[in-house]
C-alpha cells in the first residue's frame, strides 16, 4: 500500500506501508559520486520535480562480492547505478512528531556492505516507536584510499552528509532531529566512534552512539595508507593519484583492491603495509587528516563527545567468523600464531600469557581469542573507560550452533534489529535462535535511543560492569575475563 507523500528539502517522495510501518527507500542524500564528483567531498543532490518513487532500495556503492564462504554467511546485495549515496527511512508514520531517531551505519571492513542488507530492515524499530534510517557511503578506493589530489575520508564525509540530511529532513518523517542515535557494527561501529571523536555531537548531529564490535581503535597514517595506494596503483599500471584512478572504471579497480585487501588480512606485515595498517589488518580505513586529526580513542580520552551517551560492546568470540567456517583455523599452527599476532601489534607478553592460561585451545582458537581481544573487546573497554560517566557496555555471548561459529562477529545483528526471520540470519544463527534474547537486546536499543538508558548500570572503571546477553540469564558481570583484559592495559 502506498504511504503518504513527504516533502523533503530536495523534493517529494512517496513510500509504501506494510503492517503499520511506512518505508521510504533509496532517497538520495548527496549527488552521485561519479564524473566530476568522483573522489570529491559529497555535495547535495539535485532537486527534483514531482513525486519521487521511494518504494525500492537504491543503488549500492561499488564493491566486490564477499569471498566464499563469507558470501553465504553475510549476504551483500549489489544494486547497479550511480545514485548510490542514498538512504532508507522506516517510520510509524510521517504524521507523527518527536519520535526518537536511529541512524544505522553498516559494516563490511570499509569495502563491503550497504544500507539495504536484509537484516538491516528497520521496520521493527519503527514498530516500536523509532524512526530508523540506514545509509550507504563510499567504500574501498572510492571512499577511503589515500589519493594525492583528493580529500581523504570521503566515506566518512558521506556519513556526515547523511547525518546533515537527517538533521534537516527527519522531522517530516515524524522524527526528532534533537534526539538522534547513530549506531553501527564492525566498520560501522568504528565509524560511529570516529564520528563521536570529531565533536559532531556538540554540533547537534546526534545525541547518542551505539558502537557494536568497533571502538575507534582503527586509523591509518597517510604514510601507511600511501603504501596500500602504491601497491594497488602498481598492479593497475597507473600513477598513485586521484587523477589516474579517476580515469579507471570502479569495476576495473575493485578486483585489484580486493586482492590487496586479502593479502593485508592474511599477513598483516607492518614492514610492508605500515604499523597502522597491520594493526587492524584492513587495507583501507579512516586516514588521519584535517577532518580526522587524532586517533578516535585519544580524542575521546581528551573529552571529545563527552556530552553524548555511549552504548558500546562486542561479541564474546568475534574472530571465529573469519577462521572457523573458512577452515583457516584448522590449518594454523602455533608457529604461525606468533608472527600474525605480532604483526597486528599484540604485545609479546600477552601472547605468551594467553598460551599459558588457555593451553587447552588449538592454534586457531588461540588466534581467534587474541584477535577478538586485540581488535574488539579491549578497545571497547578502553573507549568505555575514556568516556566513563555516561557509558554502558554489553557483551553478546549467545553461541550459534552453526559452522563452529560460537558468539562470533555479526551474530548479534538479527537480535539488534529483531529480525531473526531475515534470510541472512539463518546461516549465522541456526534454525532456532532464541526470540526472547532478540526481544531483550532490541528492547534495550530502543530504550537507549528513546531516553538514554538501556536498563542496566553505567560503566565505570571501578567495577567495569557489563551486560552479558547469553540467552539464558543475561547476567550483569563485573569485568568479565578481567585478568586477560588487564594484560593489555597501556595508555590509549
Amino acid at each position: 500500500m502506498e504511504a503518504a507523500v513527504v516533502q523533503t528539502a530536495y523534493g517529494k517522495v512517496r513510500g509504501k506501508t506494510d503492517r503499520g510501518v511506512a518505508a521510504y527507500l533509496g532517497i538520495p542524500y548527496a549527488a552521485p559520486p561519479f564524473g566530476a564528483d568522483r573522489f570529491r567531498p559529497p555535495r547535495p543532490p539535485e532537486p527534483w520535480d514531482g513525486v519521487r518513487d521511494a518504494t525500492e532500495y537504491g543503488p549500492t556503492a561499488p564493491k566486490p562480492p564477499y569471498p566464499r564462504p563469507m558470501d553465504r554467511l553475510i549476504p551483500d546485495p549489489d544494486r547497479p547505478g550511480e545514485d548510490c549515496l542514498n538512504l532508507n527511512v522506516w517510520t510509524p508514520g510521517p504524521g507523527a512528531s518527536g519520535l526518537p531517531v536511529m541512524v544505522w551505519i553498516h559494516g563490511g571492513a570499509f569495502r563491503n556492505g550497504s544500507g539495504s542488507v536484509p537484516v538491516y530492515n528497520g521496520a521493527n524499530f519503527a514498530r516500536d516507536g523509532v524512526v530508523c534510517v540506514t545509509i550507504n557511503y563510499r567504500l574501498g578506493v572510492e571512499g577511503f584510499a589515500h589519493l594525492p589530489g583528493a580529500p581523504d575520508n570521503r566515506g566518512l564525509r558521506d556519513q556526515i552528509a547523511a547525518l546533515e540530511w537527517v538533521r534537516d529532513n527527519i522531522a517530516a518523517f515524524g522524527g526528532d532531529p534533537g534526539n538522534v542515535t547513530i549506531f553501527g557494527e564492525s566498520a560501522g561501529g568504528m565509524s560511529v566512534t570516529t564520528l563521536l571523536s570529531l565533536g559532531l555531537a556538540e554540533e547537534g548531529l546526534f545525541r547518542r552512539v551505539i558502537a557494536q564490535s568497533g571502538a575507534g581503535a582503527v586509523h591509518q597514517t597517510p604514510e601507511d595508507a600511501m603504501l596500500v595506494t602504491r601497491e594497488v596503483a602498481a598492479r593497475l599500471g597507473v600513477a598513485p593519484t586521484a587523477e589516474a584512478f579517476a580515469a579507471l572504471d570502479p569495476a576495473t579497480i575493485i578486483p585489484v583492491q580486493a586482492a590487496v585487501a586479502a593479502e593485508v588480512a592474511a599477513l598483516p606485515d607492518p614492514g610492508r603495509w605500515g604499523v597502522t595498517t597491520a594493526a587492524c589488518s584492513m587495507a583501507m580505513v579512516p586516514v588521519l587528516d584535517d577532518l580526522f586529526t587524532r586517533p578516535a580513542q585519544r580524542a575521546i580520552a581528551d573529552g571529545a563527545g563527552a556530552g553524548a551517551d555511549l552504548l558500546i560492546g562486542y561479541t564474546a568470540e568475534e574472530f571465529r567468523l573469519f577462521l572457523m567456517p573458512t577452515g583457516l583455523a584448522g590449518l594454523l599452527t602455533f608457529d604461525l600464531v606468533g608472527p600474525i599476532a605480532a604483526g597486528m601489534g599484540v604485545p609479546a607478553g600477552v601472547l605468551e600469557t594467553y598460551r599459558e592460561r588457555h593451553a587447552d585451545l588449538t592454534a586457531g582458537e588461540l588466534l581467534a581469542l587474541l584477535v577478538t581481544d586485540h581488535m574488539f573487546r579491549v578497545p571497547a573497554h578502553r573507549a568505555a573507560a575514556a568516556h566513563a560517566g555516561n557509558t554502558w557496555m554489553y557483551e553478546f555471548a549467545w553461541r550459534s550452533p552453526n559452522h563452529d561459529l560460537g558468539a562470533c562477529h555479526a551474530l548479534e545483528l538479527g537480535f539488534t534489529f529483531d529480525n531473526l526471520g531475515s534470510p541472512d540470519t539463518a546461516e549465522l544463527a541456526g534454525p532456532n535462535p532464541p526470540r526472547e534474547l532478540a526481544g531483550a537486546m532490541h528492547g534495550a536499543w530502543v530504550a537507549f535511543a528513546r531516553d538514554g538508558d538501556p536498563g542496566w548500570e553505567r560503566y565505570d572503571t571501578a567495577t567495569r560492569t557489563v551486560q552479558v546477553f547469553d540467552g539464558e540469564k543475561n547476567p550483569l558481570v563485573d569485568d568479565p575475563r578481567g585478568e586477560d583484559r588487564a594484560l593489555w592495559e597501556v595508555p590509549v
